[in-house]
């Protein structure tokens, strides 16, 4: 087979659509932190020096105070909230939920129509495909090196891409790099030259973080910050939206996405719990054995719990014809809401963690909270790949 290329991208946290996601996940943590029973689906849009919240609520207790959660966000990310401060920077508009979707939801039902999709390879040890898994690692890099101060003229907003050449259907090298970093314009006392910032990402995140196996500085083309000073960044120089980056949150383009966003929505919505469940399923077929590829398509109907469609695709790749592997999947998997929300432990404030770096590929733990086991990115457990063995016979 013929050589061929792949490319993914990725954000930092202090890119404006990211801060906007962050925003939305900790109204929803918010809301669920006081009421596990509550329901939110939120948008934010920030522009300038003005923010705008908007979207559903139903919750028993008081609802958040969402200004403050814009301040925390910005705050922990790098950016100084006070430029959002000012009376009338900021709107809210969170309405109460529509009684009609609210009976559906009650009932155990899905909160939304949609299909969704879970994706899974043996690229990487994470089992995500390897561009967007160093995609990922580059610009997590970024704000690691910039919160240590290990370069102290980073500044939060940045991006990256890597291009993976593959044969026979496997990465074999990387080809193109680009990073893409805001800086400050001066740094102790002097102007930053562009060739200071190439030089010190380039051995300081670049080279540290791609695999080995895979980078060679001497042959892979590496582009930093390509179209030259990168000073004003963040909310301040574009806007930011709510569900603008959905192939950065999922599979970099490599495995498809369905039709809504994740961030900003509380799990009855199965734009976001479906796809959850789709790459925990996917994902435990490829820990199986069952396959090197798989995609597990879900599809549902607003009101009602059962998917109308469970399927797996192996890529030709399945140990079983995928007739066989849909069967396993769904003897093993129950994909209604309420059994997703119970067995991933998304009734709570799980959420803020997901919003940057991609909602896959990530180290699933447990942490304590105000008194409250909390099961982070639980659908990255493999815990389901012995039954799945047994019930396809492998």
């Amino acid at each position: 087979m013929s050589p061929s290329l792949f490319t993914s991208e990725s954000v930092t946290e202090g890119h404006p659509d990211k801060v906007a996601d962050q925003i939305s996940d900790a109204v929803v943590d918010a809301v669920l932190a006081e009421d596990p029973e509550a329901r939110v689906a939120c948008e934010t849009l920030l522009a300038a020096s003005a923010f705008m919240v908007a979207g559903e609520i139903a919750l028993s207790a008081e609802p958040p105070d969402v200004p403050r959660l814009v301040e925390s966000v910005l705050t922990e990310v790098g950016y100084d909230p006070g430029l959002y401060a000012a009376d009338g920077a900021g709107r809210v508009a969170l309405a109460s939920q529509s009684r009609e979707i609210a009976a559906g939801v009650d009932g155990g039902g899905a909160g939304d129509q949609g299909m969704m999709f879970g994706y899974a390879c043996d690229e990487t040890p994470s089992l995500i495909p390897a561009p967007i898994a160093a995609a990922h690692a580059l610009a997590f890099r970024l704000a690691e090196v910039r919160k240590s101060g290990a370069i102290g003229w980073l500044r939060p907003d940045g991006k990256s891409q890597v291009t993976y050449e593959y044969e026979g259907g496997r990465p074999v090298r990387i080809a193109t790099v680009v990073v893409s970093a805001q800086h400050a314009a001066e740094h102790l006392g002097r102007p930053l030259s562009q060739a200071e910032i190439r030089d010190e990402l380039i051995a300081e995140v670049v080279e540290p973080t791609l695999p080995p196996a895979h980078f060679d500085p001497e042959c892979t083309v590496v582009h930093v910050n390509p179209s030259g000073s990168f000073v004003l960044g963040g909310p301040a120089a574009d806007a930011g939206l709510t569900g603008r980056k959905v192939i950065v949150d999922t599979y970099g383009g490599m495995g498809r996405h369905g039709g809504g966003a994740f961030s900003g929505k509380d799990a009855t919505k199965v734009d976001r719990s479906g796809a959850y469940a789709a790459r925990w399923a996917a994902k435990n077929l490829v820990a199986a054995g069952a396959a090197s590829r798989a995609e597990v398509r879900l599809a549902y109907a607003i009101g009602r719990p059962d998917p109308v469609q469970i399927w797996v695709d192996s890529f030709g790749t399945g140990a079983l014809p995928d007739g066989k592997l849909s069967g396993g999947v769904a003897e093993v998997f129950d994909f209604t809401p309420q059994a997703i929300i119970r067995d991933l432990g998304l009734g709570g404030p799980v959420f803020r963690c997901t919003a940057a770096y991609g909602h896959f590929g990530r180290t699933p733990r447990t942490v304590e909270r105000e008194g409250r086991a909390l099961s982070l990115f639980a659908w990255e457990r493999t815990d389901r790949a012995d039954d799945l063995g047994t019930a396809l016979g492998l």
